[in-house]
C-alpha cells in the first residue's frame, strides 16, 4: 500500500513524508517519517508551547498587553495584524489564539520578540520535546523570492523554488535550506503531538491550551476534509511557503481513539494554488490513518 501511495504522491508533483500514530497504542504506519523539512508555520506550535511554558512558570503573563505597530515597507502576510493599519495593543494570550488558529504571522512575530528562538530551543529541551529545531523567527517566511518578483513573474520564484533544492536538502533560498531554516522531520512533528496529547514533560495546562488552540484552526482545505466528522474531531497546524505544504494534527474519534497526524509535503509543480495536490495530501493520509485503525 505504501508503495501506492507514493505513487500516487508523484503523480500529484508531491514529494512527502507522513507519519500516522495512534495514541493509544503507539503503532504507527509512515513514509519517509525522518526526512527533515523546513518548517514554515508549523513553528507557531512549539512557539506556543514555550510562551505558555513561561506564562505557567510566571515569567510572562498572559494578560499583559503588547503593542504590534504597523510595517509600512513590509508585504502583507497572513491574515491578520499584518493588515492593519493602526497600532494595537494585544495580550498575549490572544496573540497565540492568534498565532496559531489563524496562523497570523505578525502575532507570531510579537510572541518571537518575548521568546526568541534560542530561548524556544531551551525551553522544548527542558520539556523533552526533541527533534525540531527553531532558527530563527517569522520575518524571513515574508521576505523569500515570492515578495522579490513583480505579480506577472511570481511563477518564477515557485519555479526556484521547486528545482533548485540539492540532494542534500540544501537549497539557495535559506527557507527551504534545511540548514538554515526552522526544521523538522515528520516523526518529531508527531513526538509534539504526542507530548501534548498524551501529556508526560509538558506540564498540562500547557498542553490543555496548545490542544484548544490547535482545534480552533480555521485553515481546514487540507487534511481537515479527510478528517472531519460528526464521530471525529481534528486539530492541527498547517504551514505553507512557498513549495511546502504541510499539516500536522491529532484526529479523535468518540469510541477513544486517537492518532497523530504528521504530513510534510514540497512540490514540483511551480504554482502557488494547487488544490488538487491538497486533496490528494488528505486522501493519503487517512488512508494510512484506516490502515492502522483496522489493525
Amino acid at each position: 500500500m505504501v508503495a501506492e501511495l507514493r505513487r500516487e504522491l508523484a503523480d500529484a508533483g508531491l514529494d512527502g513524508s507522513f507519519l500516522v500514530r495512534d495514541l493509544r497504542t503507539g503503532q504507527e504506519i509512515a513514509i519517509e517519517p525522518d526526512v527533515e523539512w523546513p518548517m514554515a508555520s508549523l513553528v507557531k506550535v512549539p512557539l506556543a508551547v514555550a510562551t505558555l511554558e513561561r506564562v505557567r512558570r510566571g515569567e510572562l503573563d498572559g494578560a499583559t498587553r503588547v503593542e504590534v505597530r504597523p510595517a509600512p515597507d513590509a508585504p502583507p502576510g497572513s491574515p491578520g495584524l499584518s493588515w492593519f493599519r493602526h497600532p494595537v495593543e494585544v495580550a498575549v494570550d490572544d496573540l497565540l489564539y492568534l498565532g496559531v488558529a489563524i496562523s497570523d504571522s505578525r502575532a507570531a512575530g510579537a510572541l518571537f520578540a518575548l521568546t526568541p528562538p534560542p530561548r524556544v530551543n531551551a525551553l522544548l529541551r527542558e520539556l523533552g520535546v526533541r527533534g525540531l529545531a527553531v532558527r530563527h523567527d517569522l520575518d524571513p517566511l515574508t521576505d523569500t523570492p515570492v515578495e522579490r518578483f513583480e505579480p506577472a513573474e511570481v511563477h518564477l520564484a515557485h519555479s526556484l523554488a521547486a528545482t533548485a533544492g540539492t540532494p542534500g536538502r540544501g537549497h539557495p533560498v535559506a527557507q527551504l535550506d534545511v540548514t538554515r531554516a526552522n526544521a523538522g522531520s515528520a516523526r518529531a512533528f508527531a513526538d509534539l503531538l504526542q507530548a501534548l496529547w498524551r501529556p508526560s514533560g509538558v506540564p498540562e495546562e500547557v498542553a490543555a491550551r496548545v490542544r484548544e488552540l490547535m482545534s480552533l484552526n480555521v485553515l481546514r482545505q487540507r487534511l481537515a476534509p479527510d478528517f472531519t466528522s460528526d464521530a471525529t474531531r481534528w486539530s492541527s497546524k498547517t504551514g505553507t511557503l512557498l513549495t511546502l505544504r504541510h499539516e500536522v494534527g491529532v484526529v479523535e474519534h468518540d469510541d477513544g481513539q486517537a492518532f497523530a497526524v504528521a504530513a510534510l509535503t514540497g512540490s514540483t509543480v511551480p504554482a502557488a494554488a494547487q488544490p488538487g495536490a491538497e486533496a490528494v495530501m488528505g486522501r493519503v493520509a487517512r488512508r494510512l490513518r484506516d490502515c492502522l485503525r483496522l489493525r
